[in-house]
């Protein structure tokens, strides 16, 4: 829990407010889903005790809606083209308030919640008896578990144009939410947006950021403020000012989205989560938050000055870090075997508790292929290509870091050491995004190595993100980070990809198959399969499909396949065919990686039909054919349309190291930039220099063209 998050143990009474731009979509219809995960949030929460007011929005959208349908209903042609006049807004309100109330209705019902609807004024509560007989009424329904639902009744209103007017005792429905939080002594007020919290500016622009807890003196004079709502009153301005009255009256706030299925929740849960305001907030110790942006620009500027030193210091880096890795070894398996102790009190899956666990010869094996790293060619700066464009005039290709990287891994702590030491062997920036399930094991060897790291250069080198709520920043920041990097499920992937402008690098899913020909030598493929699925299970890598030649069937070599891989633990699922042969279950998919000690099994007829079916349910990661046959195996390794293709050789060979790049960031599957292990190489862009004597292009009337290659030197 988030220390700034701790009084919400003490949290009973809570009232949300629900905004137009979360009840609507753009089209100013009612947003079915968002209502229904809303009123799923509240369930769980009256099942845990809280009791909910909520205050809501959307009457004046729903009545519009209506009116304007009954109104082309009842219009000629003629009216049609005459000029359309705006509907009244407490017309508006009056027809849609029926409507949305019928709808939370209908909705808490079917979760066998009661739900009850009051509508009040701005007049009302200048009278002291109404105020007495509306918090006697509210706490008679919390008693009966009934959920009140306010709304203000804004055809009724005294107010000439109640959606335009801000005076009076409130003005809105987020300053009824605060008047209301104080009259009903709620606990806590989250105001629900259609964005994730206060941003120091409208949140489409680079540098804005999420603000965590507000405080007054610190942020009234930085926070810039975007358009008003896009259907409700005030938007995030409205939102501001409601929440500064009801906490500094002693109501904290949370403004949070109304977006997420699960923002309400995890706000009662203590998460960092939106932005706070709280009457003590000033008195609080906060620390200076770095920022997304700061923090890539810090890297960026450290990158070029590791550009700038010398290769022999540089590669003196990576030694000292290889060092540092052996002498904390101690430390960095006691914060390890934490991660990994809490993984499995959480329940975690037995396939990331593998990918977590540091295991024993791991930091040596890893300092080793740091110092095999630091050995290599220096690839900064590299003449690729040398073009003699015209007498005197000279054109080089050289490699160049491609400058800032975001990483964001699940899991493996390993991967942080790798990507850190392919980093700074390619003169790239570094930020760096792991799983909480590794946050000890992460924030101990990014100690050791930024300590390692010379301040000629500086720490800030390799950034560490804490938490997640800064990846939405971090992939707004196309103009600071080059490029992205997920390692991790297809879902985070796609997430990544969905989120950011930035280009994305990396793979989905490894759904890994081997292939057995009718000409393969068994005792081999026995090998290659075996390995490929047990090695390492867990891996991107291992094998997750065998496909067999239909002509290998009834073989006793492939029977005693079949034997050693459930000997060694292995489950089998079959396809259509297989599944009747070998009378194995049958798999649910084939294009799925199940990182376990499992794998799906088919028969097919020939080659032509094995590359077809690796087409059709692979993920173009890394395919393997076991054939003597050399013109049935060069068939498939021509067509296969793969990162990485083998014959005779285990999928578990794809990896930088194995393939002598030193480490890898990750396998990619794109096919832009690069693809299969990333190492240096695949860190790296060009730049082109050129050196001339004075020439200028004129119009091309002196300089004469001879495009000559030159000797590399």
């Amino acid at each position: 829990m988030d220390p700034t998050r701790a009084f919400v143990k003490d949290v009973r009474r809570i009232i949300i407010k629900v905004g137009t731009a979360v009840v609507t979509r753009t089209d100013g219809r009612l947003a079915l889903g968002r209502l229904g995960a809303l009123c799923e949030q509240v369930k769980e929460l009256i099942s845990q005790g809280f009791e909910v007011i909520l205050v809501t929005s959307g009457a004046v959208g729903v009545g519009r809606q209506r009116l304007r349908y009954r109104r082309l209903l009842n219009s000629s042609f003629a009216d049609l083209q005459k000029p359309q006049l705006e509907l009244d807004g407490k017309a508006c309100a009056a027809a849609g308030q029926s409507g949305l109330m019928a709808l939370y209705d209908c909705l808490f019902s079917q979760l066998d919640v009661t739900s009850s609807e009051l509508l009040v004024t701005d007049s009302d509560f200048k009278n002291p008896d109404f105020r007495m007989q509306l918090s006697q009424t509210v706490n008679s329904l919390l008693d009966l578990r009934v959920i009140p639902i306010f709304n203000e009744n804004d055809a009724i209103s005294t107010r000439k144009a109640p959606y335009e007017d801000s005076s009076g005792i409130f003005w809105d429905n987020d300053s009824l939410a605060a008047l209301l939080a104080l009259e009903l002594k709620a606990d806590l007020l989250v105001l629900l947006s259609d964005v994730e919290g206060l941003y120091s500016a409208p949140p489409g622009e680079p540098h804005s950021k999420i603000i965590h807890t507000y405080i007054k003196e610190r942020h009234q004079g930085e926070i810039t403020f975007g358009d008003k709502s896009r259907v409700g009153r005030g938007g995030m301005t409205a939102k501001v000012k409601a929440a500064v009255y009801a906490a500094s009256a002693g109501t904290p706030v949370v403004i949070t989205s109304g977006f997420a299925t699960d923002s309400i929740v995890k706000v009662l849960q203590g998460e960092r989560i939106g932005t706070l305001f709280h009457q003590d907030a000033h008195l609080w110790e906060l620390p200076k938050e770095v920022g997304a942006r700061e923090m890539a620009v810090s890297a960026r500027e450290c990158s070029r000055r590791l550009q700038s030193i010398s290769s022999e210091d540089r590669r003196k880096i990576l030694l000292d870090i290889a060092d540092a890795l052996e002498a904390n070894e101690k430390l960095i398996r006691i914060e390890n075997e934490a991660d990994v102790a809490a993984a499995q009190q959480t329940g975690y899956e037995k396939s990331l508790i593998s990918r977590l666990t540091l295991k024993p010869g791991k930091i040596l094996s890893l300092s080793k292929s740091i110092r095999i790293l630091a050995e290599m060619d220096d690839p900064i700066g590299h003449v690729l290509k040398r073009t003699e464009l015209a007498d005197g005039l000279v054109l080089e290709k050289t490699s160049s870091p491609l400058g800032v990287i975001l990483i964001v891994f699940e899991s493996r702590p390993d991967a942080l050491v790798q990507i850190a030491s392919l980093a700074v062997r390619s003169g790239n920036g570094l930020l760096l995004k792991g799983g909480k399930e590794a946050m000890r094991s992460n924030a101990i060897l990014h100690k050791v190595i930024t300590g390692a790291i010379p301040d000629t250069v500086g720490e800030k080198l390799i950034g560490l993100v804490t938490s997640r709520d800064e990846i939405p920043d971090l992939l707004k920041l196309d103009d600071v980070i080059d490029l992205v990097i997920p390692r991790g499920s297809n879902k985070l992937v796609a997430q990544i990809k969905d989120s950011t402008k930035i280009p994305v690098l990396g793979h989905a899913d490894g759904i890994c198959h081997v292939y057995i020909d009718k000409s393969a030598d068994m005792d081999m493929a026995k090998c290659i399969v075996l390995d490929a699925k047990i090695d390492y299970p867990a891996a991107c890598n291992a094998m997750e499909t065998l496909l067999i030649h239909k002509d290998l069937l009834n073989s006793e070599v492939l029977n005693d396949l079949m034997v050693e891989l459930k000997h060694e633990g292995v489950t089998l699922y079959g396809g259509p065919r297989a599944s009747i042969e070998f009378n194995i279950p049958r798999a649910h998919s084939f294009h799925h990686e199940y990182n376990s000690m499992a794998c799906t099994i088919e028969i097919v007829d020939d080659v032509h039909a094995a590359i077809d079916h690796i087409h059709r349910h692979g993920s173009a990661h890394t395919d393997c054919i076991v054939a003597k046959n050399l013109d049935v195996a060069e068939t498939f390794l021509h067509q296969v349309d793969s990162a990485a293709v083998f014959h005779n050789a285990s999928t578990r060979f794809c990896d930088g190291a194995r393939f002598g790049l030193g480490a890898e960031v990750g396998i990619s599957t794109s096919r832009i930039h690069a693809r299969g292990p990333v190492g240096v190489e695949g860190l790296l862009t060009t730049r082109w220099i050129l050196r001339g004597s004075g020439q200028v292009v004129d119009g091309d009337k002196e300089v004469v063209y001879t495009h000559k290659n030159l000797p590399l030197y």
